[in-house]
């Protein structure tokens, strides 16, 4: 039978890099190395191989340092190997939102529990840089016009991964980050998929500007997913 790892597998080996993106914007695709494909295979094969229902998290592109090297949202080089227990060769990298959310991820128990109950991705697949650096999909009105079909393409086909019955991953999804989430309830709307979508700060934000606050909001993670499970 069929599990949500194999379909999130088959996806993520397969994405293509956008031909059409503006000018001095590029997307990086890590799939196409075989160490990164090694460990998607691992990755979901050890956390995902069941059709369990699970609660949708969404950032808004995965930065460079975080899946744009492991192609696992969130997840450095380092962090994979720590709290994931997956052994790799690639260069530990700095990401300010992975040291965050392997906190939340270990306030749940660790990995297994985690990602057992959550599903976290991003609107679009791929990282984005400009000038060698981070780039958001909505940071210029012609990259977001021109990812916008295959954002929607995104969401529809990752919402496929779990058959656990579409009405129960349909109920609620989590966004991070405030401006994420207007472009996010704008896509809800036009095409419905979710009935209702809760926003968290994105843990780049909370790390960069709000640290000394750490604890408060970890505690908040904690109660919205948690929420989100009932």
């Amino acid at each position: 039978m069929e599990t949500f790892a194999d379909r999130a597998i088959a996806y993520y080996l397969g994405l293509k890099e956008p031909e059409n993106l503006p000018s001095g914007v590029s997307a990086l695709n890590p799939y196409r190395q075989p160490e990164v494909q090694t460990i998607v295979n691992q990755f979901f094969t050890t956390y995902f191989s069941d059709n369990a229902p699970r609660v949708y998290i969404l950032g808004i592109n995965p930065g460079r340092f975080g899946a744009g090297v492991t192609g696992i949202s969130f997840t450095t080089p380092q962090n994979l190997q720590k709290y994931c227990g997956i052994d790799n060769d690639l260069p530990p990298s700095p990401e300010l939102s992975s040291r965050f959310i392997y906190q939340i991820v270990e306030a749940f128990g660790g990995a297994k529990a985690f990602y057992g109950q959550f599903f976290l991705t991003s609107l679009y697949p791929l990282a984005l840089v400009k000038d060698g650096k981070n780039y958001n999909f909505y940071d210029d009105k012609a990259t977001t016009a021109t990812l916008w079909p295959a954002i929607a393409d995104t969401i529809q086909t990752q919402l496929l991964f779990d058959q656990s019955g579409l009405e129960k991953n349909r109920r609620v999804a989590v966004c991070l980050g405030r401006k994420n989430e207007a472009f996010f309830q704008k896509l809800n709307k036009e095409h419905r998929f979710f009935d209702r979508i809760v926003t968290l700060d994105h843990p780049r934000y909370i790390l960069q500007y709000r640290s000394r606050d750490i604890e408060l909001y970890v505690d908040r993670y904690v109660r919205t997913l948690a929420d989100c499970l009932s």
